[in-house]
Order: C-alpha cells, then sequence, then structure tokens
C-alpha cells in the first residue's frame, strides 16, 4: 500500500483549516485516514502549523510520500529537515509577546510628558440620569 501525508481541508467556505494526515494514495482528498499527525490553520495572524514530530518522523522512515503542501509545512516546523539530515534552520521564528495596549497607551503619555488618565469620559451614574428626564 502507497501512504501518503498531505492535508485534509475542514471548515467553512472562505475559512479553511486542514489537518496534516496519513493516507492511502488512492483515497480522495477529505476520505478517511489512516492516522492524523497534525493541524494547519492559515488563516489565524500568524499561521497555527502543530505537527506531531515524532510521528511525522516514523511515516517518513517507512516510506509514506509527503505532498509539496505538506513538505512546506515540515521546513518551516523543521521536520524536514530532520528527516533529510540538512543542517539549515528552519524557516519559523518565534513571534514575540504582543504588549498590552494599557501599557503601551501609557508609555506613550509617559513620553509626551503626561500623566496616565482612567478614562477620556466619565459615565454618568445610574441614579443621576433617570432625575434629569424626570424634571423634564
Amino acid at each position: 500500500m502507497s501512504t501518503k501525508i498531505r492535508l485534509k481541508r475542514l471548515g467553512k467556505i472562505r475559512t479553511p483549516h486542514y489537518r496534516v494526515v496519513v493516507m492511502d494514495s488512492r483515497t480522495k482528498r477529505d476520505g478517511r485516514a489512516i492516522e492524523e499527525i497534525g493541524q494547519y490553520h492559515p488563516k489565524s495572524d500568524p499561521s497555527i502549523i502543530s505537527i506531531d514530530s515524532e510521528r511525522v518522523q516514523y511515516w517518513l522512515g517507512v516510506g509514506a510520500q509527503p505532498s509539496v503542501a505538506v513538505v512546506a509545512l515540515l521546513k518551516r516546523t523543521g521536520d524536514w529537515q530532520t528527516f533529510t539530515g540538512d543542517g539549515s534552520q528552519s524557516g519559523v521564528t518565534p513571534q514575540p509577546a504582543r504588549p498590552n495596549k494599557d501599557e503601551v497607551f501609557d508609555a506613550a503619555l509617559a513620553e509626551a510628558d503626561e500623566a496616565p488618565r482612567e478614562a477620556i469620559t466619565k459615565k454618568a451614574d445610574a441614579e443621576e440620569a433617570p432625575a434629569e428626564k424626570a424634571e423634564d
């Protein structure tokens, strides 16, 4: 039996996500998989690639052929370099942690030599609002 490592499409129209699966080469794209070994969410920012490296190395070792898209994903995670013995770096650099918006705002105010403010406008108390309407 000839096995392939390829992508299985899931999700709605215009919101795809994929599972990296091992399948018989004769099965259809979204058919029954032998094993699911990862996920790929291209629409997330940054895109999410999670692949079980141990299982990928096993299936590549027993002769499973990856598709072109899966080879690109494996190169991004570094699994392809591990399999081929290539010493080059993987294409993925970890994303830096996003700073908190409040901290960025306070830092910008400090740079402008102003004190941080709580809010631009204050909300009216619940008791004051009905009292004003009753006077009219």
